[in-house]
């Protein structure tokens, strides 16, 4: 049996696998330098084990869900991974034990699983990562969804929040919404906002080929689902290239995600073949030489009641490597880059044109938004400042401090 001299906490992951999930990565990292136990749940990928420790993380894997489509395919996907997870969770409380169930939505289903081990004296965090009624109503089905199920999920949020001995939000929006929404005190909710790791996340050379292919390199870099707004970026290419007549520029899509087959054929279709290239899911140095090579950086995000309240980690990943960016003007999105950006009217696909054609005109501009968005990452957007809130967020668990105090930079 694993004895642990600080407190032990189990975090249920099931929308990515670890260490993949960034956030979830920092996170536990954060707590293990800390002082505490951490063990992970969550999916496999086809080439990892069942279990292995990282980095001080103890993980036990199931094998992947099938992904929802469709109400009856989310059904079965959570389902699925509500029981698997629950039977690993049982294997390591009779293993190892834990004292806290963090739990990362989506989905919210876990709860159920919280409700089990507090009834026998466990404490739980609920790690508020997605407004899972606004990704379904609203960036899914653009305000057409299921409103049965709307309530659900609202009700299923409710609860978490309620149950919950302490909340995670990952900006005042989440926060501000769940003391209205969820009734819950404002002391009683953490803010732990998205940031890079500087010592992993750093410019690195760019690569020749891909700075040679065209005068002005353009980069996105995240998932590819409806509510990404990767269909306004095209469009947006579109008018660019047909209508401002700017032929000069490759844009590289870095990514995964439920619309790729569907984007690849908007590229043919709207005939941006020789601009557009989609490298698939990147990760690590690979990721990084990608993105440093970009020389403006895009975050197509539409306006909507989800996206509103949403602070985009790619947005301070480029800020990180000190890339100026071309953003809709969300209220997060303002508050992350602030000088760092270009903001376009909401939704407006040709002004977005507009914006890129400015500063691929501007390379003066480009360095001094560039400079603006690296130092206010290290200033206030890095990771090490949201793990200082994080461990904060534990010490209301337990107010007694652990025997470490080391926090992961």
């Amino acid at each position: 049996m694993i004895r642990s001299t600080g407190r032990r906490i189990l975090m249920l992951l099931e929308n990515n696998p670890y260490p993949q999930d960034g956030r979830v990565r920092l996170e536990a990292e954060t707590l293990v330098a800390a002082g505490y136990h951490v063990t992970v749940i969550c999916p496999a990928q086809s080439d990892q084990p069942w279990q292995e420790i990282i980095d001080g993380t103890q993980i036990y894997r199931y094998p992947f869900p099938p992904e929802g489509d469709g109400l009856l395919g989310y059904m079965i996907e959570y389902g699925y991974s509500f029981l698997a997870t629950l039977f690993l969770s049982l294997f390591v409380s009779i293993r190892a034990g834990f004292d806290v169930i963090h739990a990362h939505n989506p989905p919210d289903i876990f709860v159920f699983i919280a409700i089990i081990y507090k009834l026998l004296g466990k404490r739980f965090v609920f790690d508020h990562h997605d407004l899972s009624p606004e990704v379904y109503y609203y960036a899914r089905f653009q305000g057409g969804g299921n409103k049965i199920v709307y309530q659900i999920l609202v009700w299923l949020e409710q609860l978490s929040c309620k149950l919950a001995d302490h909340v995670i939000a990952t900006n005042e929006s989440y926060k501000a919404l769940q003391q209205v929404r969820s009734k819950i005190p404002a002391d009683q909710i953490t803010i732990v906002r998205n940031g890079p790791n500087l010592t992993r996340f750093h410019p690195l050379p760019p690569i020749p080929d891909l700075t040679n292919s065209a005068g002005t390199i353009i980069g996105y870099a995240g998932e590819m689902s409806v509510q990404d707004g990767l269909d306004y970026l095209l469009w947006a290419l579109y008018h660019l290239t047909y209508d401002l007549d700017r032929t000069d520029y490759y844009c590289i899509l870095m990514g995964d995600g439920s619309e790729l087959a569907t984007l690849k054929q908007m590229v043919e279709q709207l005939k941006l073949e020789q601009h557009v290239c989609f490298t698939g899911y990147l990760h690590g140095d690979d990721f990084i030489r990608h993105l440093s090579s970009a020389d403006i950086c895009v975050v197509p995000d539409p306006s909507n009641p989800y996206n509103d309240r949403c602070t985009m980690i790619k947005i301070a990943e480029y800020m990180a490597l000190g890339k100026p960016i071309v953003a809709f003007d969300l209220p997060e999105h303002r508050y992350t880059a602030q000088n760092a950006a270009i903001y376009v009217r909401p939704n407006d696909k040709l002004e977005f044109s507009y914006a890129i054609a400015q500063l691929m005109d501007s390379p003066e501009r480009r360095q001094t938004m560039g400079v603006y968005g690296r130092k206010r990452v290290e200033s206030r957007l890095a990771w090490s400042h949201s793990a200082k809130n994080l461990l904060e967020a534990y010490q209301y668990l337990y107010p007694e401090p652990s025997k470490e105090s080391r926090v992961v930079l």
